[in-house]
């Protein structure tokens, strides 16, 4: 499934975090994301690759 990744969204990963969440929310899309783990603030960058091959559910911000 094809999602379309927005800035604010919230992605669901396969594997947690370490403070045991899942969720992450988009702040930058490009060729990397930049992500915010939900639980404790923690920032990321990921390749488009691998968070597309990782996603399990996106929630769209409204």
């Amino acid at each position: 499934m094809a999602y379309q990744y927005e800035v604010g969204d919230i992605v669901k990963l396969k594997k947690q975090h370490p403070c045991g969440s899942n969720e992450w929310e988009i702040l930058r899309v490009g060729a990397d994301f930049r992500l915010k783990c939900m639980g404790c603030g923690h920032h990321i960058m990921l390749a488009r690759k691998l968070v597309e091959k990782n996603t399990r559910d996106l929630k769209k911000n409204t």
